[in-house]
């Protein structure tokens, strides 16, 4: 999966937001996740919740984009929101309906003036759920030279 930040895509990102080129935003999902008993029955949940974001995502504007693996597998359903030039923030245990919750999250992010996710107004599901937040490139102090 690859993300393209570019002037063109900036609009099918995120049409309706009024913002620049610094505030696009994304939502990623694991289509691999399995439920709590690891059948392989497909669809996957996953799947299904990958679904359940591009219903949720259709009325935002927002990018709903998929991943065979987040490699998040003991906390099930995962799913990540991304963002040019901000921080990114993966997820896990949601469920196939998460996504609204998820969609919650990138409006949120997406008028982030700093690049972070704010926590107080996020879904429940994003705050009991956060696996990891990773920093944009080369933003970190000992970023390479």
């Amino acid at each position: 999966m690859r993300v393209d930040w570019d002037k063109n895509d900036q609009d099918k990102a995120a049409p309706d937001s009024g913002a620049g080129d610094s505030d696009c935003v994304a939502i990623v999902v694991c289509t691999s996740c399995r439920d709590a008993n690891g059948s392989d029955s497909r669809p996957r949940p996953g799947e299904h919740l990958a679904d359940d974001a591009r219903r949720a995502a259709a009325v935002a504007g927002i990018r709903v984009e998929t991943v065979e693996c987040l490699g998040n597998c003991k906390r099930r359903l995962s799913a990540a929101i991304v963002k040019q030039g901000g921080w990114s923030y993966v997820f896990g245990d949601l469920d196939a309906t998460s996504g609204d919750d998820l969609v919650a999250g990138a409006e949120l992010f997406a008028t982030s003036e700093n690049g972070v996710l704010p926590w107080r107004d996020r879904p429940q599901s994003l705050k009991r759920g956060l696996v990891a937040r990773i920093p944009p490139i080369f933003t970190h102090k000992d970023s390479l030279k």
